[in-house]
């Protein structure tokens, strides 16, 4: 124990004028928490206390355009198919046809 509170006491203390905290706000909300309701029904004793409200869930954004842009994570298209079940060996043409008929040109053209 000895360590524990020699750590303790060299641990220094916080300013707390300096924290960005509003001290009235967090005692006018803990007072309201402190204020409690209690119902009997069926002989069954419950309280319910309420610190906060949790944020709003928002499933569909404005930026979620549903009509008429893609839907994330949807299936994939036949393309997509197409390149995931190919090897990246095959999927790449033979011979570049554009190359061949520009030399063919260019042949004719000399002639």
């Amino acid at each position: 124990m000895l360590p524990l509170t020699a750590a303790a006491q060299t641990q220094e203390t916080v300013d707390v004028s300096r924290l960005p905290l509003n001290l009235n706000r967090i005692q006018r909300e803990l007072r309201q928490s402190a204020i409690r309701e209690e119902r009997e029904g069926l002989n069954l004793r419950y309280i319910v206390d309420v610190y906060g409200q949790a944020p709003p869930l928002v499933i569909l954004g404005p930026e979620d355009d549903l009509v008429h842009g893609p839907v994330p994570y949807g299936a994939p298209t036949h393309r997509e198919m197409i390149e995931h079940v190919t090897p990246k060996e095959y999927r790449a043409p033979g011979a570049d046809f554009g190359a061949l008929l520009r030399w063919l040109a260019e042949r004719g053209n000399k002639k």
